[in-house]
């Protein structure tokens, strides 16, 4: 007769952010304290039964348990550290003819405030420009310049010149209120000079989180958006490209109970604080219908509500400098940038297979409470919280489950892996 052992090896990440436990509902495994801790005897380092049999130990080092005649699963055990997620940036321009002086400042501020700022932070980021390639004297167009990109601007290229992997310029024509339009069609349509023939969405990474800035002094009317210049309209609006953008692509943009992305509007709306001009509007502060010049066209309900919706900031177009905008646009990114919610699968010592279905990952969280136990479900279709899942030979988070560990910026992570081994009785 043959009795099925299953041996317990670790994998343990020291993060800076945290992780669950993933262990399977129903099988042999329900908790971290399936892997007995006790003192090791002749049958093995401490252990407990499971279903059908099943023997589960644990053990630090090849052979640690005794004798006894079974050969134990060498533990693997290192540390690691987990990379913030990548950020890809789309910056869509307005090029009416009342934004030359927009225009000319986010040209002017992009590279240094901007660019640099994120450059330095050590995050892997890439900035896609959405907005007709040129000269902002007219008709208004930009020329994103190095070091962001691939040219000095002086003279300005026929074309843009890209800088892969951090810079590409998709040259369309964004009108006075298609900018949403224009974030839709555009992501599988070709720019005017044939650099992204399948559109700006072949340059985006599925694995990047996705920070969208739209830079207009006008309204959302296009397609079938159209925010009203009020609160109601607007808010509506919203939902619906929302729903449009996440339908577009769920791979790059997410679903609606965890987007993968997040909306800034730079439009003509009030100042949030008179008397210090660069201060956002914060995604809690209302909706509001008051411009920032007499001169603008209309305030964005529309963008101000896709703002609140995603948790983005809001600032007015009217004579500010761009440096203080992009460098919290910047910063925020930064601050906001998530870590990826996934590991490999640990790695089985010499002659032994990892057994997927003892899969357990152990969240201990830096505030010192006890270490925390997520169960495993098949897949993402049965997500729920507390829960993880194997896919594609990763252990992943299931997304209130990623969102907890998220939050908690100095966790540890510990996986615990059984290895297959058949054993003569």
């Amino acid at each position: 007769m043959k009795q099925r052992v299953l041996f317990v090896s670790s994998v343990i990440f020291g993060l800076g952010t945290a992780f669950a436990a993933c262990s399977s509902e129903d099988g042999a495994t329900s908790s971290t304290g399936t892997f007995g801790t006790g003192t090791g005897g002749a049958g093995g380092a401490g252990s407990s039964t499971g279903e059908g049999g099943d023997v589960l130990t644990t053990s630090a080092t090849t052979g640690a348990g005794g004798g006894g005649g079974q050969e134990e699963c060498a533990a693997d055990e290192a540390e690691a550290t987990l990379v913030e997620k990548p950020v890809d940036i789309l910056f869509v321009i307005d090029n009416s003819g009342s934004m030359g002086g927009e225009i000319q400042d986010v040209q002017d501020n992009i590279s240094v405030n901007f660019a640099q700022i994120i450059a330095a932070s050590g995050i892997d980021y890439q900035v896609i420009m959405l907005s007709r390639h040129g000269d902002f004297n007219g008709p208004e167009s930009i020329c994103v310049s190095t070091p962001l990109s691939g040219t000095d601007c002086n003279p300005i290229p026929n074309e843009p010149v890209n800088n892969p992997p951090i810079f590409a310029h998709h040259s369309a024509e964004i009108l006075s209120n298609d900018a949403w339009c224009h974030v839709l069609e555009d992501f599988v349509t070709a720019d005017e000079f044939g650099l992204q023939p399948n559109g700006y969405g072949a340059l985006l990474r599925p694995e990047a989180f996705k920070t969208i800035v739209v830079i207009t002094d006008d309204r959302v009317s296009c397609g079938n958006y159209d925010d009203g210049n009020t609160d109601a309209e607007g808010t509506a609006a919203a939902a619906q490209f929302d729903t449009d953008l996440l339908t577009l692509s769920p791979t790059q943009f997410g679903d609606a109970t965890k987007r993968n992305y997040v909306f800034h509007s730079i439009i003509a709306l009030e100042p949030y604080d008179p008397n210090d001009l660069t201060l956002a509007w914060p995604p809690d502060a209302p909706i509001t219908t008051k411009e920032c010049s007499p001169g603008a066209a209309n305030v964005g309900t529309g963008y101000q509500a896709l703002s609140k919706l995603t948790g983005g900031l809001r600032y007015p177009t009217c004579g500010l400098d761009y440096t203080t905008i992009f460098q919290k646009i910047a910063e925020g990114i930064v601050d906001g940038a998530k870590v990826a919610c996934e590991f490999a699968l640990p790695m089985a010592p010499p002659g032994e297979t990892i057994d997927p279905e003892t899969i357990v990952v152990v969240y201990t969280p830096s505030d010192g409470s006890p270490p925390q136990t997520y169960l495993q479900v098949p897949d993402v279709s049965q997500c729920a919280p507390d829960r993880c899942y194997i896919e594609g030979g990763l252990v992943k988070l299931c997304p209130e489950a990623c969102d907890e560990v998220q939050a908690d910026d100095g966790a540890k992570i510990k996986i615990l892996s059984g290895c297959k081994q058949d054993i003569p009785m």
